[in-house]
């Protein structure tokens, strides 16, 4: 027999999005991948000791994040793994292909416009801007050529793109945001390592591994004697 499995309405799930902590959203994209992987792996059902075995999450936790949203599952069955898949990915609102824009060209601007692995997930980069007449003409990806700065705006309008990626140095950084949220960028994922000043209704992420291996290195039994590194 079938398991009936409920989800949310529409309008459900829009009342309870206001009130959900952040750090439950920054979960869900996790479970999301750990599904995608057992997806792949064939397996049709997963329970949430599973999920939290593979994620060092209790599943106590996990029941409680996804109840957030409604009920996904039914006790001492588990949640079956393609249909839990489609949900998250209709809350995070990546059952589509979102554009997005990139502002930096050089070694770490390459590599992004470069990756593959966005586009199944999500996401499309469909235009890299730069500053550096250089830059400005070569190809980036079979798809891409950087244009300038100066051609964020008429992109934006044409592409109607809400998400801008940083990869610039820090000094250049916050102009970089100014002209993306100017031209309507409404959150922006941020590679250079500093903070930046944008209005409240945008939304910035950062990626600066600097300071992952800073909180990492807390955690080292031996640390660094006058500068010098760890034998």
């Amino acid at each position: 027999m079938a398991t009936k499995l409920n989800w949310p309405s529409a309008d459900a799930v829009s009342a309870a999005r206001a009130n959900i902590p952040d750090i439950v959203v920054g979960r869900l994209p996790v479970y999301l991948r750990t599904l995608e992987l057992m997806a792949g792996e064939g397996r049709e059902v997963a329970s949430s000791q599973e999920l939290g075995a593979r994620l060092g999450i209790s599943s106590a936790q996990i029941r409680k994040d996804l109840s957030h949203f409604g009920e996904f599952g039914k006790q001492g069955t588990g949640y079956n793994v393609a249909f839990l898949r489609r949900q998250l990915e209709q809350i995070l609102k990546v059952n589509c292909v979102w554009p997005v824009v990139l502002v930096g060209a050089g070694y770490l601007g390459h590599a992004l416009a470069s990756y593959n692995g966005f586009e199944h997930r999500g996401f499309r980069i469909v235009a890299v801007f730069d500053s550096d007449p250089a830059k400005i003409g070569n190809r980036v990806s079979p798809s891409i050529v950087v244009e300038p700065v100066s051609a964020i705006g008429e992109t934006l309008q044409r592409c109607q793109c809400q998400i801008g990626m940083i990869a610039v140095p820090a000094e250049a950084a916050q102009k970089v945001a100014d002209t993306l949220v100017e031209a309507g960028i409404r959150s922006i994922l941020c590679y250079a390592p500093i903070t930046l000043n944008v209005p409240a209704h945008v939304r910035v992420e950062y990626i600066d591994p600097v300071i992952h291996l800073q909180h990492m290195t807390f955690y080292l039994r031996q640390g660094c004697d006058e500068g010098s590194a760890p034998s």
